[in-house]
């Protein structure tokens, strides 16, 4: 009698998942967004925590605390967004006072000359022959001026997003042990100890990705930072090094993104210090492949940190801290990164590391039952 119970119950089980699964779908365009702020004030939550904690021991205060921590957050973030762009601000400066009209005109010019003779000659024959070189940068231009209002949506999309990220931060960081009390209230005396478990394991799972992320990040910046002072030695002429790595590693929370949003910065400022410069102009890399202003070295070195960031150090280092093999990370990675892009490779290790805790503590209450 029990088979036939347990046959119907398996069923209704199915059905109820799929219509979840299929309710979920529905409502998710509508939630996703809030979804995603949730999950990020989430994280930044647990890295500052710690820090939180720590000072309310110190002066008693919650909420006074949780504003000293986000002041000096947010000081640090202004201070160095700052200090870049003051930087950067004063390289265009000193490049405009250095560099006329006609000089950075001539300078294209020879550089798309020197591009076009290192073609080989089937590609040169597909150049237009027009010479209307004006006219097509004039079509590029209206292009680029016709983008502007989308991005300027998009940018104001992203600063309404992060500002309620934020938002939800201090809420979180506040009311933080609240709601953790409020949800182990909730968990059923006959599950307590599983519940409670659980609870501290995905704490743990997700405060050991984020400290592996850290690691990773600065592992990155640093090869930057080295690779960039590298190609100085060979006279590549780069400032800010500093500040491009850190911008690397930052960026590298976003999987394979970091090491080439560092790239940008760079070639921008390679080319305001060499422009004008016949020996920079003229080098090549390896002696073979030439590449003004050490255009193609400084791609060539982002590229080698993105590999072994890529598929050494997050392996290694992420897949260490959650306890996961370095092949199933990477698994992880390629199914987050096609269900989601970026944002799924970012969520896809942490994710998976909840999982293989909620899937122990399956385990350890199925083999126990009989215990509880």
């Amino acid at each position: 009698m029990n088979t036939p119970k347990n046959y119907f119950q398996l069923i209704y089980r199915i059905i109820i998942g799929l219509i979840a699964i299929w309710f979920l779908s529905i409502i998710w365009p509508y939630i996703s967004n809030v979804v995603l702020m949730l999950v990020f004030a989430f994280l930044f939550t647990t890295v500052l925590l710690s820090s939180v904690d720590a000072l309310e021991r110190k002066i008693g205060s919650r909420g006074l605390s949780v504003l000293a921590v986000v002041i000096i957050l947010l000081g640090s973030i202004g201070t160095f967004i700052g200090s870049f762009i003051s930087q950067m601000s004063q390289q265009a400066i000193e490049f405009s006072n250095r560099i006329d009209k006609d000089t950075l005109t001539q300078e294209f010019k020879t550089l798309g000359e020197k591009f076009t003779s290192s073609m080989p000659e089937f590609l040169q024959n597909m150049q237009p022959s027009d010479g209307n070189t004006a006219g097509k940068l004039s079509e590029i231009i209206n292009s680029v001026v016709g983008s502007l209002a989308s991005m300027a949506g998009a940018i104001g999309n992203f600063f309404f997003i992060a500002a309620m990220v934020f938002i939800f931060t201090i809420i979180l960081l506040a009311e933080y042990h609240g709601f953790r009390k409020s949800l182990v209230n909730a968990i059923p005396n006959k599950y307590f100890e599983v519940g409670i478990k659980l609870i501290y394991n995905i704490e743990k799972s997700v405060s050991s990705y984020l400290r592996g992320q850290f690691l990773s990040a600065a592992s990155v910046a640093a090869m930057s930072v080295t690779g960039l002072l590298l190609l100085n030695f060979f006279g590549a002429n780069l400032t800010l090094t500093v500040f491009i790595g850190i911008i690397a590693g930052l960026a590298n929370l976003i999987p394979l993104i970091g090491p080439f949003v560092g790239m940008v910065p760079a070639i921008l400022i390679a080319f305001m210090n060499n422009i004008g410069n016949d020996v920079a102009m003229a080098h090549q890399l390896f002696g073979v492949v030439p590449s003004p202003f050490y255009l193609l070295d400084i791609v060539l070195m982002f590229l080698i940190v993105q590999q072994i960031e890529g598929n050494l150090i997050t392996p290694a280092l992420v897949g260490k801290s959650v306890g996961l093999h370095p092949m199933i990370v990477m698994i992880a990675l390629l199914i987050g990164g096609t269900i989601l892009g970026p944002l799924g490779m970012l969520f896809a290790v942490p994710a998976t590391g909840v999982m293989k805790v909620v899937l122990q503590e399956i385990s350890f209450v199925r083999k126990n039952a009989h215990l509880l």
